[in-house]
């Protein structure tokens, strides 16, 4: 490190403290001037490419993964800093795999997983936004998609989203009402004697 003040390269280190944004700060004594200054020193991460879906490669960006965050968490109760911490989350992910490019549709994957444990509304969502969909039985389908259990804490447990079949018992036609046609929705009450 040379010093700002004469230029001198060699100079020692006085104190080292660990700031809140996990930086290191040192505060140093130049050997030839005796003047004293601090450094910053940060960890600088390699991040791999993103492949996107039209062949496209681009760099890896956090921003956008918490703009995402964000419109999915719209009016939920989700605070910014769990919004945060799953963005911190998937980087780490990202680069823990260690790998020079990734599909974005893993990444993808991974939002998908981050979100079904923080708030399943934002995660149907962002599930609808991110997958295209013919029907909505394909929609059910990808929200239940194995796969998706491969990202997903097993501790934190979620409702099923499979559909559920309603079977209505056939009613016989009663001449005698048919005249007074009721609404199926108007129903009467049960009275249960004691």
């Amino acid at each position: 490190m040379k010093c700002p003040f004469c230029g001198h390269a060699d100079d020692r280190v006085l104190d080292t403290r660990v700031q809140k944004d996990g930086s290191i700060r040192r505060r140093r004594e130049c050997l030839e001037c005796k003047a004293r200054f601090s450094t910053v020193e940060t960890i600088m991460l390699a991040f791999p490419f993103i492949i996107k879906k039209d062949g496209r490669r681009e760099p890896f960006s956090k921003e956008k993964i918490l703009k995402g965050l964000q419109a999915a968490c719209q009016k939920r109760p989700v605070s910014l800093g769990q919004i945060d911490a799953v963005v911190e989350r998937i980087s780490a992910w990202v680069i823990n795999r260690g790998e020079s490019e990734i599909s974005s549709r893993l990444i993808g994957k991974k939002v998908m997983a981050e979100l079904k444990q923080l708030d399943d509304v934002a995660y149907i969502r962002f599930a609808s936004v991110y997958r295209t969909f013919k029907d909505v039985q394909e929609f059910v389908e990808t929200l239940e998609d194995a796969e998706l259990l491969d990202f997903v804490d097993a501790s934190n447990p979620q409702l099923s989203l499979t559909a559920m079949t309603f079977v209505e018992s056939e009613k016989k036609p009663n001449h005698e009402t048919d005249s007074k046609t009721t609404s199926p929705r108007a129903r009467t009450p049960n009275l249960i004697s004691n």
